[in-house]
């Protein structure tokens, strides 16, 4: 750098760290230094002078892992670390916490001010109200600015802090706030920023400092300057507009239905404009090419290849306006055929348009949380019931010796599930497999009394394992007899015995040893026995048979234990050895330990189980006076099986909505094909629910299926659409918008599985200690679900579960199904073949060697146009050539992108659900399919531009002389042309289409040059996903610096790992290859360091 630029940059620099000290406090200058482009500068006098402000600034902040410039803020403005016009902006922002769907734009007058403001919104504002901030200046790129735009529009970014470059032209319909941070400089800036907020009842902030007058008649010299204007259009919208025949003299073309017209002076202008939205890349730009003969008066026009209207159209008349009576003429031809509106716009235009509006309307739906409704009631327990009696076995698959009993689940109302659901594998925490079986067994009448006991019961059951606090017991039980006012979970869940499986009264009865009387004719029969023997416990005396098998709490630590008998050879006065080889005996221990005197030193130990230990073969020895009798008989083993009952339960509900769902659609269908429930439930969990199975592999898959439809959908239905219209009118029907809108039309959102089981959340059926009350929801006029909480789902998720269901009915009852179901949803999606019109006579051999190409792809053209049209970029002008390879591309694309993810989904069926959508990712991409048809020498066949033809010879050159020995996934590091990948995706359509959309076909003659296909083995993340991943796992800190060049993209990825720094910088026409190639070095560094390993 010159000594001249070094010092304007320096003295820039040195006024921003300035201003924002002084405008904005030392936490936003330090931030200034950071946050600049020059941070990691290659120079080294700029770099140093913004690591020595750095220090100066950090030196000032307090440090610490207590303080955080978001822990006190008051206290931090009062310290100089904030501006009181920052917390201002602060407090104005937090006030509308409460607003959903918040899009706030803030206005603000320098590049830095836009920069720190947006690091400190993040720290502050996204873990309190999940807000993120971005920022858009004039020195970010146009890409990334309607990146940023975008998703602003979406609800990804609730908040843009901008310079002056969004005053004009963002036109977003659900901003709701507008703040002008620093105060607009003119009537117009003030206006255009004011403008923004164009959502009814949003709001529009002006921060003007205490004191500064001047100003703040400025801003009201333009609040009414604004009031003027106002006033002045509704003047001018009251006079009536001039007859058209009167306003234009000269020729015109107008749509009498909407009164559109266009002049011969605006036809060549709009002609422009049509074409400018016609599918482009960097090698060619669509404009029409009008050739004008000076001898005739004639001019001939035409149109590029994409369009619609591929003669010439020539006109003759007046040599001044020749061009002007061409355009008018083709306008009027685009018009009848539909490319442009009866507004006399590009059509794309209003299909764009739809897609914006669509995208505003949902990003988070609340819905309710469905409830199976056979296990909810609104009898009352107060007369005789009918109960379906269903009997859950289970057995360990790891532990056969880990003994479980066999539970009745009794239900009012007999369960509409299929025979799938009655056996299922779940993993219970650490313990392993468990397999279910649910049979049903008979139908049994029980008494209110019975009820009631056994309601009591499993009430007091489920307390003890959830709550481990017996003490709140009795006004538990107490509610148990309350009466029912209104819906609630009513089921019973119940010790068995014997075979046929038989209610165990006896265990049930175990509550009742509270009784007075039971205890005494319990001690009787003991007596008569000859077996009775008293035992001291804090209930009192009772008998010792009756302390074998019960469930104790002890007091003196709060634990509740099992009780499995007596240890009949020790005693308070044995020796126990302590964790430090002493050895005492057990009276000493509790008078050590606890400070308490055993009394009855003689009396047998007690040997007990703490119920909240894992290990089977753990115990404790506890003298019995010592013990508060809870229930008896209660077995380990029954405790044991009742622990793993509430995530059964939840595990059954689950599954009867899954069936619920799966009927509403075969319901409404002749479809006569088995879906698995299991598949339904995997489509409806997502991975929060920390399930060994979710969506992820099914939303793949079904994702892949309903783009494949839709384009050939579109592709049969549009002949005369170019690419990037198809693309418009594909996303309508595919969108996350689209699918959340038809997916909460039927319901979906209720079953959606969205979190992990909660124990502590679990109802515990009869429990009315706690309100519960179920409402009813009606899915149909005949068919209801119970919902008891809403819960908030964002519309992507809704999206995925309805890409996921596609999934399932496809991998289960193929095609057929899943189209099925996709109309059941709403999505037209008709696979009846219809003719298609092709007239596009030429000698195809005299253009492409065909024969050759053929043989490389294994495959004989019926229809060799189709060949040469996918071998054409719109760059080439041979007019024997009527078509380019664009709408072929848009169909391969999606053809490939199925063939592939199906291939791999059957494939490799039992891998996990995220490793099925990394092998995709890595397999289905640009850079493996131009490093195919670089391979298979194809761009010695396209049809395209010389300057193109130059590059991709260029860059296949560079590449072959690199050499390398693994030449797919993402090992590559030469940025090749895209239409390398665009022509393995035409080539797939011109065959699937030639093949009479024959994919199986498309496949087999397109996989030679994908070989070798990517398989878990060879699975490599991209670079800069598994540098990310690395970062989180081991909380390295990561930066990346994006700048640009004379049209040259420069990124610097830095990481800092264990104080060692990792760093660097790559360069490319491509800022995707460019991040790939510096993070790969990055993590070859990361790897190779010592330390890191």
């Amino acid at each position: 750098m010159r000594d001249g630029s070094a010092r304007r940059l320096l003295s820039e620099l040195h006024s921003n760290f300035s201003f924002c000290l002084s405008e904005m406090g030392a936490w936003l200058a330090f931030k200034s230094c950071e946050e600049n482009d020059f941070f990691s500068s290659d120079d080294a006098c700029v770099r140093d002078f913004c690591l020595g402000a750095s220090k100066i600034f950090s030196a000032r902040l307090p440090s610490g892992p207590h303080w955080s410039i978001g822990g006190d803020i008051q206290a931090n403005v009062d310290a100089g670390y904030l501006s009181s016009k920052v917390n201002c902006l602060l407090e104005s922002l937090l006030e509308y916490r409460d607003r959903k769907d918040l899009r706030c734009i803030i206005f603000v007058e320098r590049i830095i001010t836009a920069i720190v403001l947006r690091s400190l919104l993040n720290e502050l504002l996204l873990e309190r109200s999940g807000w993120r901030t971005e920022v858009t200046t004039g020195r970010i790129s146009m890409v990334k600015q309607n990146k940023v735009v975008e998703e602003f529009r979406k609800g990804l970014v609730n908040i843009i802090v901008a310079t002056s470059i969004l005053e004009e032209g963002l036109d977003v319909q659900s901003c709701n706030l507008v703040i002008s941070f620093d105060p607009p400089t003119t009537v117009c800036s003030f206006i255009q920023s004011r403008g923004r907020a164009r959502m009814q009842n949003s709001d529009f902030l002006l921060m003007v400092r205490k004191g500064d007058d001047a100003t703040l008649t400025r801003m009201q010299n333009y609040m009414d300057s604004g009031e003027i204007m106002r006033q002045e259009s509704l003047r001018h919208a009251s006079i009536p507009c001039s007859p058209h025949d009167e306003l234009y003299d000269e020729p015109c073309y107008k749509v009498e239905s909407t009164g559109a017209v266009v002049t011969l002076s605006s036809s060549v202008s709009l002609l422009n404009f049509y074409c400018s939205r016609l599918p482009s890349d960097g090698y060619f730009k669509p404009n029409p090419t009008c050739v004008i003969d000076e001898e005739t008066g004639t001019c001939t026009l035409q149109l590029p290849k994409s369009s619609p209207l591929q003669g010439i159209i020539s006109v003759q008349g007046n040599r001044k306006i020749l061009k002007q009576l061409a355009s008018l003429e083709a306008c009027k031809e685009l018009h009848h055929v539909g490319a442009l509106t009866d507004n006399l716009v590009p059509d794309i235009v209003e299909e764009e348009t739809m897609n914006k509006e669509l995208e505003c309307q949902i990003h988070t739906v609340e819905e309710s949380k469905y409830f199976p409704p056979e296990l909810v009631s609104h009898c009352s327990n107060d007369s005789e019931a009918v109960y379906y009696c269903y009997l859950v076995e289970m057995q360990h698959a790891s532990y056969n010796d880990f003994q479980l009993h066999g539970i009745i689940l009794a239900v009012r109302t007999r369960l509409k599930c299929d025979d799938e659901i009655l056996a299922f594998d779940m993993d219970v925490d650490s313990s392993g497999l468990l397999q279910v079986q649910l049979n049903y067994s008979k139908v049994v009448t029980l008494t209110a009394e019975e009820i009631r006991l056994c309601q009591r019961f499993q009430v007091s059951v489920f307390r003890i394992l959830r709550d481990r606090d017996p003490s709140k017991l009795q006004d538990v039980l107490a509610a148990v007899q309350s009466p029912i006012g209104s819906a609630v979970s009513d089921y019973l869940l119940l010790p068995s015995v014997g075979t046929p499986p038989e209610i165990n009264w006896k265990c049930v009865n175990s509550l009742l040893f509270l009784s007075q009387v039971l205890g005494d004719k319990h001690m009787d029969w003991c007596s008569t026995q000859g077996r009775k023997r008293n035992v001291n416990t804090i209930t009192g005396m009772v008998c010792s048979c009756m302390l074998e098998n019960s469930l104790v709490f002890t007091p003196h630590n709060g634990h509740i234990y099992c009780i499995t008998g007596f240890l009949d050879n020790l005693d308070c006065y044995s020796l126990w050895g302590m964790r430090t080889g002493e050895s005492i005996t057990y009276t000493e221990y509790y008078k050590k330990r606890h400070g308490i005197n055993i009394c009855f030193e003689e009396e047998p130990l007690l040997r007990g189980k703490h119920i909240s230990k894992e290990a089977k073969d753990s115990s404790v020895e506890l003298p019995p006076e010592l013990c508060s009798l809870i229930m008896s008989p209660l077995s380990i083993s029954t405790l044991n099986t009742y622990s793993y009952v509430p995530s059964i339960m939840h595990r059954i509900e689950s599954l009867i909505m899954a069936s619920k769902l799966k009927r509403m659609h075969l319901d409404n269908c002749t479809l006569n094909v088995l879906i698995p429930t299991a598949k339904i439930l995997e489509a409806m969990t997502t991975k929060k629910c920390l399930e060994k199975f979710h969506l992820e592999s099914l939303e793949t898959l079904g994702d892949s299926f309903l783009k494949y439809a839709a384009s050939i959908q579109l592709f049969k239905t549009y002949e005369n659409d170019h690419q990037g219209l198809l693309t418009v009118k594909r996303k309508q029907i595919i969108s996350n918008a689209a699918l959340c809108r038809l997916g909460c039309a039927r319901k979906i959102p209720g079953f959606i599985r969205n979190e992990p089981f909660n124990l502590k959340a679990w109802i515990i059926p009869g429990d009315n200690s706690q309100v519960h009350s179920f409402d009813e929801e009606f899915l149909t006029s005949s068919d209801k679900m119970y919902s008891r909480v809403k819960q908030k789902i964002k519309s992507k998720r809704v999206a995925d579960v309805v890409e996921a269901l596609i999934g399932a009915y496809l991998s289960s009852g193929g095609e057929v199904a899943a189209v099925s179901f996709m109309k059941w949803l709403g999505v037209d999606i008709n696979f009846v073949d219809a003719p298609m019109s092709r007239h596009f006579p030429m000698n195809a051999e005299k253009l492409v060697n065909v024969r050759y190409l053929e043989s490389l792809l294994h495959y004989k053209f019926n229809d060799p146009s189709l060949l040469i049209e996918a071998l054409t970029h719109e760059s080439c002008m041979l007019p024997v050539i009527p078509r380019c390879y664009q709408r072929l591309e848009f169909l391969g694309d999606a053809v490939l992108d199925y063939v592939v993810t199906t291939h791999l989904y059957f494939k490799y069926s039992g891998l996990t659900p995220g490793l099925i959508t990394d092998l995709r990712s890595a397999s289905v991409n640009n850079e493996c399919y131009a490093l195919s048809a670089a391979k298979a020498g194809l761009h010695n066949h396209i049809h395209l531009s010389q300057d193109l033809q130059r590059h991709i010879f260029s860059t296949v050159e560079d590449f072959n002389k690199l050499d390398l020995v693994s030449t797919f996934g993402w090992e590559a590091e030469t940025t090749f042309p895209k239409v390398l990948a665009d022509v393995i995706e035409s080539l797939a359509g011109a065959i699937f289409v030639d093949s009479g959309f024959n994919e199986v076909t498309t496949f087999q003659s397109i996989r030679p040059l994908l070989e070798p296909l990517i398989t878990p083995l060879t699975l490599k993340l991209h670079p800069a996903r598994e540098l990310s991943e690395l970062c989180d796992q081991k909380r390295y800190v990561k930066k990346n610096v994006v700048f640009r060049e004379n049209g040259i993209v420069y990124i610097t990825v830095e990481v800092e790992a264990n104080g060692v720094i990792h760093k660097d910088t790559h360069s490319g026409q491509n800022e995707k290859m460019a991040n790939k190639v510096a993070s790969k070095k990055v993590l070859k560094s990361l790897k190779e360091y010592p330390y890191n390993a």
